[in-house]
């Protein structure tokens, strides 16, 4: 077994919050270790958040190998491809500054590229468009290592021709984020990293984010690590300036990734329209979703909705999952390329926090009803004594038909999440998101004070 070298230092708490119990602190401090030991990561660095409160911040193993230093949480790393969803966010708040739109096309903003007058931004920031990846290796190769600019990286991979139709598939591309870090650029008309400093890192108060497109980690930060087959870990070598740009751009600590996480569940620096972009799964033309927002993966874990991004930059892994229904979250750093550690730890961490979650929440009762009868609908049954004589009037034997032959060929639904509530004509409305593997669908109610059900309607979603 790999020795393990444990940083001293112990959880960093917010103001005014205990902290994770110790029991969970414990289990989430053995997981690490085995992570590490079990996946051959040099170290790992944690951030979980619970009550959209950063609770607990711990690093562990060697930061750095040569010469050998024990990680701790002030180090900071490289966060490789969870930077998108930084540069979907910028292409966001120019969307709400009425500069930009989604479904516009890329030569609107940036001339010149292959079908740009059909390849919109939408398409970039969700994989969609068809553009050709200019970095898919896992391994430094020699063009990375000399410096480079932007503009040359589009100039040569967003001319070649597309691999497909644009919106028919979902391919992961770094050169579409090339692109929108670019039109965040022309349009802002500030470097791209400084208008993500004044747009999110200065009022979420992170601070001594790195763009490590202009300049790499230092000597105080945590150092990238290569392995070869089995062999040792090795110190990774160093990209040259240019090839990060707006996708695989920033380097920080974890606790400052989870500042970005509690605005996130916050929904504190964009408008509530922006994130809700972000978050919904893209769909393809031919209806098929995509497990992809604008710059985040979406989808559930055990029945809970999550969003969030892996990265890899030569020399590190990382991985960030956020509930927002259970305003919880999960980051970790690691510092080593093509490795398990990072994916692997966050979702047993994960599993830790979902497991403990403090009792039902607001809804939940009516959510689990609201399930069950929509089952229930899939097979063209009701318990007609759950519903009001307008409801039952309603479901007459046409209706009941249709519902069969339409829901329950769907099949067992992925998730059924509420995604709204409110009073309306003294009763509750309630909006739910249903999703399937191929497609989803949105059910609405009215809920009157007796608890009878006025309304249970299903629409495309």
């Amino acid at each position: 077994m790999r020795t393990l070298l444990c940083a001293i230092a112990a959880c960093t708490l917010v103001a005014g919050q205990t902290g994770l119990p110790a029991a969970q602190r414990q289990r989430i401090d053995t997981l690490a270790q085995q992570a590490l030991a079990r996946y051959g990561a040099p170290s790992a660095s944690i951030a979980v958040i619970e009550n959209d409160q950063l609770v607990y911040a711990q690093a562990y193993g060697a930061g750095r190998i040569e010469p050998k230093a024990a990680a701790t949480p002030g180090m900071r790393y490289s966060i490789g491809s969870i930077s998108k969803q930084f540069t979907a966010a910028a292409v966001m708040k120019l969307v709400e500054q009425g500069k930009v739109k989604l479904d516009d096309p890329l030569a609107k903003y940036l001339p010149g590229f292959t079908r740009g007058n059909e390849v919109t931004v939408r398409e970039l920031l969700s994989h969609t468009s068809g553009y050709e990846d200019y970095a898919p290796q896992d391994y430094m190769i020699p063009a990375w290592l000399k410096p480079t600019t932007p503009q040359a990286v589009v100039n040569h991979w967003a001319r070649l021709p597309l691999n497909f139709e644009p919106g028919t598939q979902w391919q992961y591309s770094n050169t579409n984020f090339k692109l929108a870090g670019l039109i965040v650029e022309k349009i802002s008309g500030e470097p791209f990293f400084q208008f993500l400093s004044q747009t999110f890192f200065q009022p979420l108060g992170m601070t001594g984010v790195l763009d490590v497109s202009a300049g790499w980690l230092g000597p105080s930060d945590a150092q990238g690590t290569v392995r070869h087959a089995l062999g040792p870990d090795r110190v990774a070598p160093i990209d040259g300036t240019g090839w990060n740009f707006a996708d695989g751009q920033l380097g920080m600590t974890a606790a400052n990734l989870a500042r970005w996480q509690i605005g996130m569940l916050k929904q504190s620096v964009l408008k509530p329209a922006s994130y809700r972009a972000m978050e919904t799964n893209t769909a393809l033309k031919n209806g098929r979703l995509t497990g992809y927002g604008l710059g985040l993966s979406v989808g559930e874990r055990n029945g809970h909705r999550f969003f969030g991004h892996s990265g890899e930059e030569i020399g590190f892994t990382a991985q960030e999952l956020e509930f927002p229904d259970d305003h919880a979250a999960v980051a970790v750093l690691t510092n080593q390329s093509a490795n398990a550690t990072a994916s692997a730890l966050a979702g047993e961490i994960a599993d830790v926090l979902l497991a403990t979650s403090r009792g039902p929440k607001p809804g939940d009762a009516a959510a689990q009803q609201a399930e069950a009868i929509f089952l229930g609908l899939q097979q063209g049954k009701i318990d007609r004594s759950l519903f009001t004589s307008d409801a039952n009037f309603y479901f007459n034997a046409t209706a009941l038909g249709d519902y069969a032959a339409s829901l329950g060929r769907l099949g067992a639904p992925l998730s059924f999440t509420q995604t709204g509530e409110q009073k309306r004509g003294g009763m509750t409305y309630h909006a739910y998101a249903v999703t399937f593997p191929d497609r989803s669908v949105t059910v609405t109610t009215y809920v009157q004070p007796d608890g009878k059900i006025e309304q249970f309607l299903v629409f495309p979603r």
